[in-house]
């Protein structure tokens, strides 16, 4: 099937059966009657009140014996890969649906455009999050992230915003887990692709940039007071 961006649709399932898989998300919310799925082997029923996300490429078998309708959103947004597979529907999101029903029956333009993120928002909120403390820090996500983002002058803020950690959480958990403090951390990536890009025989003056220093001087100083240490 085409991939979609958002979309949401009334629908209405009945007994004959279907399978397909969707190269995007696909989040059902009940609004009458039980449709029964089965979603990569799993069994799963939706009645009025329950949902699901349905992650991209997951094979689902459905149908619904006593006829069911369901508010249906199609989307590509990459905040439901978090999400998908949870059963359970937020009672926020419940509300929304129904309201969502009745916008859509009146084909109004402002819920199409704003009930998907709406939608993201009350079930992502919903979900139970470890504490602080707790939270594991992916280090080859966060690494990858910042790789993308050397030219622009991070800050601890930043790194920990991407972790949900506090900065000075993060500073922490930086120092214990990498022997680090933060800026030090990011400092030996800069430098570690900066020196990638030279053996390519790529100009300083384009490496400094690409990597976050101000000039060529700048980096070439930095290299070698790196070296040294």
């Amino acid at each position: 099937m085409h991939a979609a961006h958002d979309s949401l649709s009334l629908r209405r399932y009945g007994p004959s059966p279907g399978s397909h898989a969707h190269d995007h998300f696909q989040v059902l919310l009940g609004l009458e009657g039980t449709l029964e799925l089965e979603v990569d082997g799993r069994a799963q029923r939706i009645a009025a009140g329950g949902g699901c996300v349905i992650a991209p490429g997951a094979l689902h078998d459905f149908e619904a014996p006593a006829s069911a309708r369901c508010l249906v959103l199609d989307t590509t947004h990459s905040g439901w890969a978090h999400i998908a597979g949870a059963p359970a529907l937020p009672a926020a999101a419940q509300a929304l649906a129904h309201y969502l029903q009745l916008a859509l029956t009146r084909q109004d333009s402002l819920a199409q455009h704003y009930g998907p993120l709406l939608l993201l928002d009350c079930w992502r909120t919903s979900q139970t999050r470890p504490t602080r403390s707790q939270r594991r820090i992916d280090w080859t996500s966060l690494t990858q992230w910042c790789e993308r983002q050397l030219h622009t002058p991070l800050t601890v803020a930043d790194l920990a915003q991407q972790v949900f950690l506090s900065p000075t959480q993060f500073a922490v958990r930086c120092q214990q887990e990498t022997g680090m403090r933060p800026m030090q951390w990011l400092r030996d990536l800069r430098l570690q692709r900066a020196r990638q890009l030279r053996a390519q025989g790529q100009a300083m003056a384009d490496i400094a940039g690409r990597c976050g220093y101000q000039s060529a001087s700048a980096l070439t100083a930095a290299l070698r007071h790196h070296t040294r240490h």
